[in-house]
């Protein structure tokens, strides 16, 4: 089953990095969205919370939250 992954990033996040890893290494494909070209940070903070951390991970648009969250719920689910 193909899902839609959209994922929330900033450039020089080691976690961010590792979301795209991990989606890229199981053939998830997933639209990425850039801090400063896609959306600026008060635009993220609307849409996730002050102090949200990066990155956001959108799968069939429910909020998975940041890496280590949505690498647990996508395993766990065995989605990956």
């Amino acid at each position: 089953m193909s899902r839609k992954f959209e994922i929330y990033t900033r450039s020089g996040c080691p976690y961010c990095d590792r979301i795209k890893k991990v989606l890229t290494g199981k053939g998830q494909q997933f639209t990425e969205h850039k801090l400063g070209s896609s959306f600026d940070r008060e635009g993220f903070y609307q849409r996730f919370g002050r102090g949200t951390t990066f990155p956001q991970v959108i799968m069939d648009g429910k909020r998975l939250g940041g890496c280590s969250e949505s690498v647990k719920y996508l395993v766990e689910n065995k989605i990956i």
